[in-house]
């Protein structure tokens, strides 16, 4: 659960460590809790309820199959205002991949 609702955009960049998040899991159920994992990450950051995962981060966990995902992923999470008018929520986050060569010295920051 996010500890408040946050009401002002904000963008960020993080590493996920999928190995640690599917640690233990069976091979078959190792990508789609890869992205329940995203999911429940960017929730607990933003502090949204209403995530969107990007198709390119989607394709990023499964470009090696269900059972071989990525160790880690580099992330830009976009909190942005929800235009639709009939919305629950006011604010949701966007998903989306960033491409890197390695991820050593890499921390969390805001763009």
């Amino acid at each position: 659960m996010p500890r408040a609702q946050k009401e002002e955009p904000l963008e960020l960049i993080a590493t996920v460590n999928l190995r640690k998040a599917t640690h233990k899991i069976t091979f078959k159920k190792k990508a789609p809790r890869a992205v329940r994992e995203l999911r429940k990450f960017a929730t607990k950051t933003m502090g949204t309820k209403e995530v969107i995962i990007s198709p390119a981060l989607n394709q990023k966990v499964w470009s090696t199959g269900i059972r071989n995902i990525p160790t880690r992923v580099r992330v830009r999470l976009s909190r942005r205002r929800n235009e639709d008018e009939d919305a629950k929520e006011k604010m949701y986050t966007m998903v989306d991949v960033v491409e890197t060569t390695g991820f050593s010295g890499l921390g969390t920051e805001k763009v």
